[in-house]
């Protein structure tokens, strides 16, 4: 057995222990507005959840193209270079993401894997043009920089828009609901929860088709069915929702938020499983295509990498069954899931952060906007305003962190959000969206009151501070752990993916 074979398998191992990290940080995106708002038991939520897991692995193999040609561009690559650079990707992400679990603070596994592969593709291209005088190439051209630039433009984009999507759609919701939310459901809950089952239907099925393989004349009928079936979906969806309410006593919020939890651990399967897997089952491509080709590794370039490939429906399975499990029996996904529901609850909770010099001048800056929008606004409107917002704080801790409708506005809006990015071929990072349409909704919801307001600002900053740490971190760590494979071979590639392993059980047993 040659030592290239031995590294594949290692890959494979590192995918297992990727998708336990990766899940145990993105559970945070699908689970934490349907555990907030104790919308049915855990059980109930992680079965559900565990079902859109499933549904989203189907989406999922046009997003391998990410880890095969998105960041760089592999016909100037070995099949030695490349396998470098996996396995420097895949070490650093284990060992990245395992710390910010401890920490039980979310970050992005997208913004991780997609600074991984650049720092590690930017090193390796250095050394190999470094060592061989024949190779020119400017860094440049090794890097795929027009689709680099634009995933991570996207990624960043994605704070401010999901942070402000949320807020407004969250203060128009709550402005026509008020927090008589019984009141509100009974009048308008069954004509609400129909406009967002459409959104969901349409979103997920329609743009999130593109991305699965269920055969031209299905894909065809939908692209030509869309109006009709968006019109469907609405009429279909409140007629069962008004009959489920008004005979049955249903609340059709509770629908919405189930849904809503499938809707969104779809997506975050159908976006994010190449996060875990796309350079593990790239790897293992690329091994049989070097075997087939009969030359030495270091000669076999890999331009076939920028050919589209499907993946194999079983592995996509197999790392879907191993998501469900690891949300099952994971203690960290539970205390990464706990920070968020902390930092938007409604009420009082032991707060974990302390105010900072940012979180005080963001409120100071959000009261001078605040007293700016007042002085324009006419009193007799203000006044209507704050009728339609009054609130009483959650005191009692066996209540939910917050209610149903904003529990509804999360899950929607992320999956707009999500799924959208996943029709265009984007790595959106689910854990940004997510999270920072939660934060938007909270802020419109008057979840940070004066009080509550600088520990839940220094919070956010906490969280968004480590993920601009682990777009660094990635990049920095990746690139030395390469550097290090790429001089010591590939015996210390195994010797640094058996460090990682033996690091990755110590740390989640010792978290038992």
């Amino acid at each position: 057995m040659d030592s290239y074979l031995f590294l594949v398998i290692a890959l494979l191992i590192l995918a297992i222990g990727d998708l336990v990290v990766g899940v145990s940080n993105d559970a945070v995106n699908f689970l934490t507005s349907a555990i907030g708002s104790k919308v049915a038991s855990r059980k109930v939520i992680l079965i559900i959840a565990a079902a859109g897991v499933f549904a989203g692995a189907a989406f999922s193999s046009g997003m391998m193209e990410v880890a095969r040609k998105g960041i760089f561009n592999p016909s100037f690559f070995s099949f030695a270079d490349v396998i470098v650079i996996f396995m420097a990707v895949m070490i650093t992400d284990i060992l990245l993401l395992d710390g910010f679990n401890s920490l039980g603070l979310p970050t992005s596994t997208t913004v991780s894997i997609v600074f991984e592969l650049l720092g590690a593709a930017v090193m390796v291209g250095l050394l190999m043009t470094h060592a061989d005088a024949t190779k020119d190439h400017s860094i440049l051209e090794l890097i795929n920089t027009s689709k680099a630039s634009q995933i991570i433009a996207g990624i960043f984009l994605s704070i401010g828009v999901a942070f402000s999507v949320g807020a407004l759609t969250q203060w128009l919701s709550r402005l026509w609901f008020t927090f008589n939310l019984r009141k509100g459901t009974k009048r308008f809950g069954a004509f609400f929860a129909a406009i967002c089952m459409t959104i969901i239907t349409y979103f997920l099925l329609i743009k999130g088709i593109k991305g699965a393989d269920f055969g031209a004349g299905v894909n065809r009928f939908i692209k030509e069915n869309t109006l009709s079936i968006v019109g469907l979906s609405f009429a279909g969806s409140f007629a069962i929702l008004w009959l489920l309410q008004r005979m049955a006593g249903v609340n059709p919020l509770k629908i919405v938020v189930l849904a809503g939890t499938f809707s969104l651990a779809m997506a975050f399967a159908g976006n994010d499983l190449v996060n875990f897997i796309g350079v593990p089952i790239t790897g293992y491509q690329s091994y049989f295509l070097w075997q087939d080709s009969g030359l030495l590794a270091d000669a076999f370039m890999m331009s076939s990498l920028a050919e589209s490939v499907q993946t194999p429906r079983l592995l996509l399975y197999l790392a879907g069954a191993i998501m469900v499990v690891t949300l099952w029996l994971s203690a960290k996904a539970q205390r990464v899931t706990s920070t968020s529901v902390q930092l938007g609850s409604q009420g009082k909770v032991d707060e974990r952060f302390k105010p900072n010099l940012v979180s005080k001048g963001i409120i100071t800056a959000a009261l001078g906007f605040k007293d700016f929008f007042t002085a324009a606004m006419p009193n007799k409107t203000l006044a209507a305003i704050d009728r339609r917002f009054a609130f009483e704080e959650v005191t009692d801790e066996n209540k939910p962190a917050f209610d149903l409708l904003r529990a509804s506005v999360n899950l929607v809006i992320a999956s707009i959000l999500i799924a959208f990015a996943s029709s265009l071929k984007l790595p959106l990072s689910t854990t940004y969206v997510s999270f920072m349409v939660a934060m938007g909704a909270s802020l419109a919801d008057k979840a940070w009151g004066a009080g509550s307001a600088p520990y839940r600002v220094a919070g956010v900053v906490n969280v968004i501070g480590g993920w601009f740490l682990t777009a660094a971190g990635a990049f920095t760590a990746s690139a030395i752990v390469a550097l290090i494979i790429f001089y010591g071979g590939n015996y210390t590639a195994l010797a640094l993916f058996a460090i990682a392993i033996v690091v990755l059980i110590r740390s989640n047993l010792r978290k038992k």
